[in-house]
């Protein structure tokens, strides 16, 4: 491995950068950079520190913030409720804005919209697991799908090339003309080695030169 791989592998890369290392003729030539490691104990993610052995959906509790809805609720109705809180909160806002500026309630106001805000963010990621589910069962049923039109369309073509093969067997000749036309070819044959065994048995002299042999011999 060269020198620069080894470069690129041991220095933190950006994430785009990263991902530019693993292009197809990089990896043709073995050159892309090792994976990085998996995180250990905490990591640093939008300004804010994660611990590994967390749960993905933190309790709002852990994250020091005041829970306004109780442990076991309905979510729809919760974010409904919130929802029209937020709408009123909103209201209240601009009428301190519009009546009395200066109004210390107005960052009271900011602070109790910024509250419902996260309460409904958190609330929306709570569905993630509920998503991530229902999106892996989506694509699972397609490729379900997929692969039941594959095998289809193989059995068609496999009921298609088994009829070829019965019309074929059912256009070969009878067994008992095959046998007869393999009888004639076979007479045939020893006909034509009898011949040949009675033409080479036969006499190679000519019958005038016979004759010529018959009367020198006479004549002696």
């Amino acid at each position: 491995m060269s020198s620069d791989t080894i470069q690129v592998s041991s220095l933190p890369l950006p994430p785009m950068q990263y991902v530019n290392q693993y292009t197809d003729e990089i990896i043709r030539r073995c050159r892309a950079p090792k994976p990085p490691p998996p995180i250990q104990d905490t990591y640093h993610m939008f300004g804010n520190t994660f611990n590994t052995e967390d749960s993905i959906i933190r309790p709002l509790e852990s994250q020091g913030i005041k829970r306004l809805y109780p442990q076991h609720f309905d979510r729809r109705r919760e974010l409904k409720k919130l929802n029209h809180s937020l709408l009123a909160n909103f209201l209240d806002l601009l009428d301190l804005l519009v009546n009395c500026p200066e109004s210390p309630k107005r960052t009271e106001k900011v602070e109790d919209l910024s509250l419902l805000f996260i309460h409904i963010h958190h609330l929306l990621n709570e569905f993630r697991p509920h998503q991530a589910r229902e999106t892996l069962r989506v694509m699972m049923e397609l490729q379900k799908r997929q692969r039941i039109e594959t095998a289809n369309r193989f059995q068609k073509h496999l009921d298609k090339v088994m009829e070829i093969l019965q019309q074929a067997i059912q256009n070969l000749p009878e067994p008992m003309d095959l046998d007869s036309k393999i009888m004639v070819e076979t007479d045939l044959i020893m006909r034509q080695e009898k011949m040949d065994k009675s033409d080479a048995n036969s006499d190679p002299c000519d019958i005038r030169d016979r004759i010529m042999c018959s009367i020198a011999d006479k004549m002696l």
